[in-house]
C-alpha cells in the first residue's frame, strides 16, 4: 500500500520577518518590563546613588533597573533568556542571507553575533554583587564587540535603501550618543553634579533603545526569506500542507568597502601584517627606552655624565651613503632587525652601564634597518605603504601598551618580573614577528628606483622627517602626555588620563586613516596650516579648549606619516632618514634644556621655551610639506585599468583591521581602568589623617629599574592618607613619557593631582590623597636664577572639614636669592589661607636657621612637626590647625635617594604641644605600622629615631 505522505513535503512555514518581530518585542519587553516595575516598587531606591537621591536624581539608570532588586531583575532575566532563541536565529539567518563564495566576512559577524548573545548572558546572569570582575569583563566585552557587529551588517547589508537609510540613523545615534554618555557619567562621578546622572541615564537607555533598534531593520531583508520545516523521512501525517517558493535574493552589486574587506581574506595575510606591525612596536619600544636609560645617568650624577653620547645612535641611517654598506644591509635587512633586538634583551644585564649599551646597539641597528627597508620596498608603491602602516601602528601600538600598563611599556629594558614587565613574552614574539616581516623585500639588494620622477629636497624631506619622528615620539608615544599639558587642577575642567587617554588613541588611528585614504589633503598646506593651528592652541592654552587644539595636532602628524616617509624613500636614506634622526635628536636635547637649563652649557638659552620647540618642531615639518610640493601627487596603491589593485586593496585592509583591533583594546582599557572615587582613609573612626612626603627621583631605582610597584608597596604598608611626591613630572622623551601617579592612585585607591605639568618646566610635585581634593592651584614660586619651583595648594575634604595641603619643592642650594624669595611667597600664601594646613616640603635649609624661620612661625602661622629633630635638610612637613599626633622617618631601601618622612594628625581637635608621650598612650588607630620597627622590611625602617615619636 502506498504512503500517504511524500518525501521532503513542507510541513510548517513561516515569513522570516517574525524573528525580527520576536526578536525585537522579547527584548524591549526585558527591559521596559524591569523598568515599569521597578518603578513601581522601588522607585526611590533605583534612583538613588552614591551621591544623590530623589528629587536630585529622579530617572534610574539601566543597571539600577536590571539589577539585583526582585522582582525586576527576574522580570529582566526571564524576558532576555526568551530573547536569546530568536537572537541566535537573527545571527544565523543574517548569515545565510549575506553568505558569498570565498568570503569570510560573513562567517566573521556570525561569530561576533554568537560572541555578544553569549556574553550578553554573562552580564546578565552574573550581575556586579555575585561577581564584579565577571560581570564587567561581561560588559566590556559585550560593548568591544557592537563595533565590529555594526560594522559588520552595514557592509553586508543588500542594496535596500530604506534599510540602509535606517541603520545609518540608529547606528550613528548609537556611537554619537557615547559622547554625551561618557561627559554626564564624568559630571556624575567626577564633579559629582546633582542631576548628571539623571541626564547619564536618559542616554543609556537611548543606547539600549538604538542597540535593538538596529537589529530591528532586520526584518526588510527577512520579509524576502521564509523559514520552511520539511519531512524527510516521513515522520509526520500532516495533510494540506502549502508549496512553499525558496528564498530567492536578487543579486545585488558588492560595496567597494565590501570588497575591501571581504573579498579573498586570507589569514596568511593578517599574520603578516600582525607580525609587521609588531616589529613596529618593537622599534617604539627600544626607542622610547633609550632616553629613559640615558636619563639615569646625569640623574645620579647630578650632571652632564658622558653617557648623553648615546642619544647619537639614531645616526646610524647616514651608514646607507655608502652604496655597498647599503646593498649589504638592504639584502641582510632580517639579520639587521635581528641584531637589534639587544634592546630587547637589555634587561638581563644587571649592571646599569651595559644595559644602556645593549639598548643604544638596539636602536642603532633599528634605525638602520627600517630606514633599509623603507628605501628597499620604495619601487613597489603598496608594499612601502604596508611598512609605513606598520612603522605608524607601531607607535599606536606602543601608546596602547603603555596605556594598558599605567604608561609603562611592559617590554622596557627598566621593567622585569618584579614590576609587571612582559620582557620574555615580547622578546620571544619580536623574534617571530621578524622572521615573518622580512622573508624578502621588494628590492633585495638593488637600489629599484620609484615608479614616476623624483622631485624635491632629500635635505628638506629629512628636516620634515625630523619634525615627524619628534612629534609622534615627544607627543604621541603615550596617550595621556597631552592630557598633562593642559592640565590645571581642580575642579576638572579639562580631559583625564583615564578615560580620555582613549580619545588620543582614536586620534592616531583618524589620522593615519586619513593619511592612507587621502594623502592629496595630508601633503597639502591646507592640513598642515591646520596642523599648525592645532599646535599653537596646545601650546598656549590649557583645559578643553587645549586638548581640542592636541587632538587637531595629533591626526595631522599621523596623517603626515605614510606620505612625508614614503617621499623620503625616493631620495637618498643616508640624507633623509639620517638627517632626519640628527635633527630629531637636536629637538630631543632641546625639548630636555627647557627644563634642565641649570645643568647644562649654554642652558639659560632655552630656559623655559617650549614655545621655541614646538614651533621648531611645525617649522621642520612644513620643510617636508614643501618638498612634497614638489613631487607630483601619486596613488600609494597601483591601479589596473582605473580600478584598485585587489591584492593591494586586500594587504591595506589587513592594517585596518589591526588597526580596529587596537582602538577597541584602547577603548576596553579606558573602561576597565576608569576610576571608581569610593575611597576612605585608613583610620576613619579616629579622624586620623597620615601624610607624607617623598622625593621619587623620577621613578628609577638606584639599579636602574622602574620603582612604582616598590612605592606602592610602602606607602600601602605606612599607611598614608596623603603623600606629596617630588622629582616626579617624567612626560618627556629622556624620562620615557611616563605618569607614575597613575599607577600609584589607581592601585592605592586615591585621588591625584599631577600638579604643574610638562609645558610648566619643572622637575614636578604631585598629590595623592584618600579624601576628596575640592579644590587645588598650581604655583610657579619666584626663581629668577635657579630652577623653577613647583608648588601645589590644594583643599581637601577631610571628613566634612576643608583642610589646605600644600606640596612644594625649593630651589637649589647653589642658588640663595631663588629660596629666599622663594620662602617668602609660600609663607605669605599659607597665612593667607583661614583653613586648617599641612605642608609637605623640600626645603634646602636647616632647622632654626635661615629661610626656616620664615616657613615656620608669625609668618607663616605653620608649625613645625618636630622642633627638636635637628638632622634635616630638606624634607619637612609644618602643619596648623590640627593635633599633630606623631611623626616618624622611613629609610628609601633603593628605590631613590630621599627618605619617607610622614606624620599623623586628627581633624578637628586642637593643635597639642611639644610633648613627647609613650606609644603605649595613643590609640592604635593612631599609631604608626609596627611593621618598619627594627629591621623592618624590604630595607625600609624607621631610622634617625629609630622609632616613631608621639606628642600630647
Amino acid at each position: 500500500m502506498a504512503p500517504k505522505y511524500k518525501e521532503g513535503e513542507t510541513v510548517a512555514a513561516f515569513n522570516g520577518k517574525w524573528i525580527s518581530y520576536a526578536h525585537t518585542t522579547v527584548a524591549y519587553c526585558a527591559f521596559l518590563g524591569a523598568l515599569i516595575v521597578g518603578v513601581y516598587l522601588h522607585y526611590h531606591k533605583i534612583v538613588q546613588n552614591e551621591f544623590y537621591g530623589y528629587p536630585e536624581e529622579w530617572f534610574p539608570s539601566v543597571s539600577a533597573t536590571i539589577g539585583d532588586r526582585y522582582p525586576e531583575r527576574s522580570v529582566f532575566m526571564l524576558f532576555i533568556a526568551l530573547t536569546s532563541g530568536p537572537r541566535f536565529a537573527l545571527v544565523g539567518l543574517w548569515y545565510i542571507l549575506t553568505r558569498r563564495p570565498n568570503a569570510t566576512l560573513p562567517k566573521f559577524v556570525a561569530g561576533v553575533g554568537i560572541f555578544r548573545t553569549l556574553t550578553c548572558g554573562g552580564w546578565t546572569y552574573v550581575t556586579s554583587t555575585d561577581d564584579h570582575d565577571w560581570h564587567d569583563i561581561f560588559m566590556i566585552s559585550y560593548l568591544v564587540a557592537t563595533l565590529p557587529w555594526t560594522l559588520g551588517v552595514l557592509a553586508l547589508s543588500p542594496t535596500n535603501p530604506t534599510a540602509l537609510k535606517y541603520r545609518k540613523i540608529f547606528a550613528g545615534s548609537f556611537f554619537g550618543t557615547l559622547v554625551p554618555l561618557i561627559y554626564f557619567f564624568i559630571q556624575h562621578k567626577v564633579h559629582r553634579v546633582a542631576g548628571a546622572y539623571t541626564t547619564y541615564a536618559f542616554f543609556e537607555w537611548s543606547l539600549v533603545l538604538l542597540d535593538v533598534a538596529f537589529d530591528a531593520v532586520t526584518f526588510i531583508e527577512f520579509s524576502n526569506l521564509e523559514i520552511v520545516v520539511k519531512d524527510v523521512r516521513g515522520i509526520t501525517r500532516g495533510a494540506g500542507n502549502k508549496a512553499v517558493a525558496d528564498a530567492v535574493l536578487e543579486k545585488e552589486r558588492e560595496k567597494e568597502v565590501a570588497q575591501v574587506f571581504a573579498s579573498g581574506f586570507s589569514w596568511v595575510g593578517v599574520f603578516d601584517a600582525a607580525a609587521d606591525v609588531y616589529n613596529g612596536f618593537v622599534f617604539w619600544s627600544m626607542l622610547t627606552s633609550l632616553g629613559l636609560c640615558v636619563w639615569y645617568f646625569p640623574l645620579w650624577h647630578m650632571g652632564i655624565s658622558g653617557y648623553e653620547v648615546l642619544v647619537m645612535c639614531t645616526v646610524s641611517p647616514f651608514l646607507l651613503g655608502i652604496r655597498s654598506l647599503r646593498f649589504l644591509v638592504v639584502r641582510h635587512v632580517r639579520i639587521v632587525h635581528l641584531l637589534s633586538l639587544s634592546g630587547m634583551l637589555a634587561f638581563l644585564a644587571k649592571s646599569p652601564e651595559n644595559r644602556l649599551f645593549s639598548v643604544g646597539f638596539g636602536v642603532w641597528m633599528a634605525c638602520l634597518g627600517w630606514s633599509a627597508t623603507f628605501f628597499a620596498e620604495r619601487s613597489q608603491p603598496h608594499r612601502l605603504e604596508a611598512r609605513i602602516s606598520a612603522f605608524s601602528l607601531g607607535l599606536l601600538a606602543s601608546s596602547v601598551a603603555k596605556f594598558s600598563f599605567w604608561t609603562n611599556n611592559p617590554v622596557w629594558p627598566v621593567m622585569h618580573a618584579a614590576n609587571g614587565g612582559w620582557n620574555k613574552l615580547g622578546f620571544a614574539l619580536a623574534v617571530l614577528a621578524i622572521l615573518r616581516s622580512t622573508r624578502a623585500t621588494a628590492s633585495s639588494g638593488a637600489d629599484s628606483p620609484a615608479p614616476g620622477p623624483t622631485k624635491g629636497s632629500p635635505a628638506l624631506a629629512g628636516l620634515g622627517l625630523a619634525g615627524l619622528f619628534f612629534a609622534m615620539h615627544s607627543l604621541l608615544s603615550d596617550s595621556s602626555t597631552m592630557i598633562l599639558w593642559v592640565w590645571e587642577g581642580y575642579p576638572v575642567r579639562g580631559p583625564l588620563a583615564v578615560p580620555h587617554g582613549a580619545w588620543t588613541l582614536l586620534a592616531m588611528g583618524a589620522g593615519l586613516v586619513l593619511g592612507l585614504f587621502a594623502p592629496s589633503l595630508a601633503r597639502s598646506w591646507v592640513l598642515y596650516g591646520i596642523g599648525s593651528i592645532g599646535a599653537a592652541v596646545l601650546t598656549t592654552t590649557s583645559h578643553w579648549t587645549g586638548y581640542y587644539g592636541a587632538l587637531t595636532l595629533t591626526v595631522y602628524v599621523m596623517a603626515a606619516a605614510p606620505v612625508f616617509i614614503a617621499h623620503a624613500a625616493r631620495h637618498s636614506p643616508a640624507t633623509t632618514f639620517g638627517l632626519g634622526f640628527l635633527i630629531y635628536n637636536i629637538l630631543v636635547l632641546a625639548h630636555v634644556w627647557v627644563v634642565a637649563y641649570a645643568f647644562v652649557p649654554g642652558g639659560p638659552l632655552m630656559r623655559e621655551h617650549t614655545d621655541w620647540v614646538m614651533t621648531a618642531m611645525m617649522l621642520f615639518m612644513g620643510c617636508g610639506v614643501f618638498s612634497l610640493s614638489a613631487q607630483p601627487s601619486a596613488p600609494t596603491i597601483k591601479k589596473y585599468k582605473g580600478k584598485p589593485n585587489p591584492a593591494a586593496g586586500r594587504q591595506r585592509s589587513y592594517y585596518l583591521y589591526i588597526l580596529l583591533g587596537l582602538e577597541l583594546l584602547a577603548t576596553a582599557i579606558a573602561y576597565l581602568r576608569f576610576p571608581s572615587y569610593n575611597y576612605t582613609p585608613y583610620h576613619p573612626e579616629e579622624k586620623s589623617v597620615t601624610a607624607g612626603i617623598w622625593t621619587i627621583h623620577f621613578s628609577l631605582d638606584n639599579d636602574m629599574w622602574s620603582s612604582e610597584h616598590r612605592m606602592r608597596d610602602v606607602i600601602k604598608e605606612l599607611e598614608l592618607d596623603v603623600v606629596g611626591l617630588l622629582e616626579s613630572d617624567l612626560q618627556r622623551i629622556i624620562m620615557g613619557n611616563r605618569d607614575t601617579t597613575q599607577f600609584l592612585a589607581e592601585d592605592l585607591g586615591m585621588y591625584v593631582d599631577f600638579g604643574p605639568g610638562p609645558n610648566k618646566h619643572t622637575w614636578g610635585s604631585a598629590l595623592l590623597s584618600k579624601f576628596p581634593i575640592v579644590n587645588s592651584t598650581h604655583h610657579l614660586l619666584p626663581s629668577p636664577v635657579g630652577e623653577l619651583a613647583p608648588a601645589i595648594h590644594a583643599t581637601l575634604d577631610m571628613y566634612g572639614r576643608y583642610v589646605d595641603v600644600f606640596v612644594f619643592h625649593s630651589g637649589q642650594e647653589e642658588d640663595p636669592e631663588d629660596r629666599r624669595l622663594q620662602s617668602e611667597y609660600l609663607a605669605k600664601l599659607m597665612k593667607e589661607t583661614p583653613r586648617p594646613s599641612i605642608l609637605l616640603s623640600y626645603l634646602v635649609t636647616k632647622p632654626g636657621q635661615g629661610n626656616y624661620n620664615t616657613y615656620v612661625g608669625e609668618k607663616s602661622g605653620m608649625r613645625d612637626v618636630d622642633p627638636s629633630d635637628w638632622d634635616r635638610w630638606c624634607e619637612y612637613i609644618l602643619y596648623k590647625g590640627l593635633k599633630r599626633t606623631g611623626y616618624a622617618r622611613v629609610s628609601r631601601s633603593t628605590i631613590t635617594d630621599t627618605e619617607i618622612q610622614a606624620a599623623k594628625f586628627v581633624v578637628d581637635q586642637p593643635e597639642g604641644t611639644n610633648d613627647f608621650i609613650p606609644e603605649e598612650q595613643v590609640p592604635p588607630g593612631l599609631r604608626f605600622p609596627a611593621l618598619f620597627r627594627g629591621q623592618g622590611v624590604r630595607g625600609h625602617a624607621y631610622h634617625v629615631f629609630n622609632e616613631p615619636r608621639y606628642f600630647a
